[in-house]
């Protein structure tokens, strides 16, 4: 994922034709009924709303009929009209439909059916896969905008305008090139460092009922806080992390982040190891938004595997994240989003951070207080919670 996208949606690719490769939003645009933002084509009316199928089209119509023909008579401006990607879908059309704006990358699926989500693995996702320097937003290509007289940084336009309304929309945020190859090899290097120290250990698991961990979880991990000698590049990565975050919150949902957990490192060293399907936060621990980095260089999916599969609770839908080298990924850590890590045959690293609800942690705390008590057993309300994507 070296290429350099324009700012745009977590499963945007580059346009084929060229109108589309003139407009500056092209990345924003995407399916308006399923949210598929891959091989789309545009309404041939108002040419401002999008469909990845002529049948999307037509179950959308009757609720985009109003909407278009308004459009058709507004003048259109001299430039093509953006698409938001994380709007409300309000623009929707069942006119013919234009050639499609890319091309489709086919990656094979490898998962068994998922009863919770309602996917049968073997049909076409509805959430494409997201693959290649052409998916998701990068940052290095936002720029600085004027927000009541003030400059707002990157990093702030960033959150506010894409990963915000993005997760409240999807539950899903992909951001590309996020620390630029510079200092993305510098976490590398640091994070191939700690792994041949023999600092990684066995993941565990939320819940350790079991004695197949391993045939759970084949990750190898550690946990870093950002101090520890070596692993300066790591803290430089946290720091951007938080930044991201702190310009997002109150805009996150309903939620009030107000802490996180270290970073845990991670590693599945090939050998088809993997992480089955899971939830990071099944039971209301505090951890609202898991926040994962990937170190992945020339990673291929087909040959190498190791794609993050999430299941949209509820949707009969799922969306294929591959761990490419600088790529950040978000999406809420509770229930609505079991995901699974698919079998690996070459090293795969990741660096993930959990983000705290301060209500819902204060609420795990206390629950785990007065548990810890009745039971007579030591407390300690700072232990972190393993769980790997």
């Amino acid at each position: 994922m070296e290429g350099r996208p324009r700012e745009g949606a977590a499963a945007a690719g580059v346009g084929a034709e060229a109108e589309a490769e003139a407009d500056p939003d092209q990345d924003r645009q995407y399916c308006e009924l399923c949210g598929k933002m891959e091989n789309l084509m545009k309404c041939a009316r108002c040419r401002s709303s999008f469909y990845c199928s002529k049948d999307h089209q037509k179950q959308d119509w009757k609720k985009h009929k109003q909407v278009c023909k308004q459009a058709e008579n507004i003048p259109r401006p001299p430039q093509p009209e953006s698409t938001q990607v994380c709007r409300d879908n309000s623009k929707k059309e069942q006119e013919p439909l234009q050639k499609p704006l890319q091309k489709q990358q086919n990656i094979p699926e490898k998962s068994d059916g998922f009863a919770k989500a309602r996917v049968d693995p073997r049909s076409t996702p509805l959430i494409k896969p997201v693959s290649g320097p052409e998916s998701g937003c990068d940052p290095q290509q936002v720029g600085h905008d004027l927000s009541n007289g003030q400059a707002m940084s990157p990093q702030q336009k960033l959150a506010t305008e894409y990963i915000g309304p993005c997760m409240n929309k999807h539950g899903i945020c992909v951001v590309n090139n996020f620390l630029g190859d510079e200092l993305g090899l510098g976490v590398l290097e640091e994070v191939r460092a700690l792994y041949t120290s023999g600092e990684f250990t066995d993941g565990q698991l939320v819940s350790q009922r079991s004695d197949s961990t391993k045939d759970i979880r084949g990750d190898k991990i550690t946990w870093i806080e950002g101090k520890e000698p070596g692993c300066e590049k790591i803290a430089v990565l946290m720091s951007r992390m938080d930044d991201i975050v702190r310009h997002c919150n109150g805009k996150l949902g309903n939620y009030r982040i107000n802490g996180r957990t270290k970073a845990m490192v991670a590693c599945y060293p090939g050998q088809g190891t993997g992480y089955v399907r899971h939830v990071d936060n099944p039971n209301g621990d505090g951890r609202c938004v898991t926040c994962i980095y990937y170190l992945n260089k020339d990673w291929n999916a087909k040959e190498h595997g190791g794609i993050l599969r999430i299941f949209p609770d509820g949707k009969a839908q799922f969306a294929d994240i591959e761990p490419l080298f600088d790529r950040l990924l978000f999406f809420w850590s509770d229930r609505r989003n079991p995901h699974e890590v698919q079998p690996s045959y070459a090293t795969r690293y990741a660096i993930t951070v959990w983000y705290f609800d301060a209500d819902e942690r204060a609420r795990a705390k206390e629950k785990y207080l007065t548990g810890a008590v009745e039971k007579g057993e030591k407390v300690e309300l700072n232990r972190s919670t393993e769980s790997c994507s």
